[in-house]
């Protein structure tokens, strides 16, 4: 049981590292882009979606292409950008790499679907009320979609828990990589069993904490 344990520390502690890493910078860059989205799609907000329709079809297609990628494809396409942007293409800190591009497009579906789903009157006050494009943006639809973006955004965590199993690929370790290595091809069923159940309570935890926040931003309503 001892030998257990201290096999599954360092790979909680690499897959942890990749999801909330992933997780915080495909938050900032597919938030980014789902705000895009949502101002160039709202005449209302925009007055130039006419003008910024193609601008707006070409990020579409853009998003619908990288999630299109399986991501163990898309892992190995993106090993040039890791190797660019960390300096190698192995390890724990390379695979944040493609975990964040593949997560980015799915976060900015999330934010764009969120945003679109606030009720038009809310937009229409505070136009009224002649608050600036940012300030409408951050401070009024943001705030009023923050329960669906925090369960968007525990969806993508779990999500990239899946897929930090892939990291083994690119020698990013993690639990799912302990499960096939140790587990798996050297028959150690005890192993792999542990490190599945880990993966199991790591994604309750994150799906009860994600419901928690949710429920607590709705009742402060």
């Amino acid at each position: 049981m001892a030998e257990i344990f201290s096999l599954l520390a360092r790979p909680l502690w690499e897959t942890l590292l990749m999801v909330f890493s992933s997780t915080a910078i495909a938050g900032l860059l597919g938030g980014s882009l789902g705000l895009g989205l949502h101002y160039m799609a709202n005449d209302r907000l925009s007055g130039h979606a006419t003008q910024l329709a193609i601008v707006k079809k070409v990020a579409d297609r853009l998003i619908n292409t990288l999630r299109s990628f399986p991501f163990i494809i898309l892992m190995v396409l993106v090993l040039p950008l890791s190797r660019l942007i960390v300096g190698t293409s192995l390890g724990t800190v390379a695979a944040i790499v493609p975990l964040s591009v593949a997560a980015s497009p799915f976060v900015a579906r999330i934010v764009e679907a969120s945003l679109s789903e606030i009720d038009p009157g809310v937009l229409d006050a505070a136009i009224a009320s002649g608050a600036s494009k940012r300030r409408i943006l951050f401070a009024i639809l943001i705030p009023e979609a923050l329960p669906s973006l925090v369960s968007g955004l525990t969806l993508t965590m779990i999500t990239l828990v899946g897929y930090s199993a892939m990291a083994g690929v690119i020698g990013g370790g993690g639990l799912g990589d302990l499960a096939i290595r140790y587990g798996y091809q050297r028959f150690r069923t005890d192993i792999m069993i542990s490190a599945v159940l880990v993966i199991i309570v790591l994604v309750e935890g994150i799906q009860l904490c994600g419901n928690g926040i949710t429920r607590s931003i709705r009742a402060r309503r």
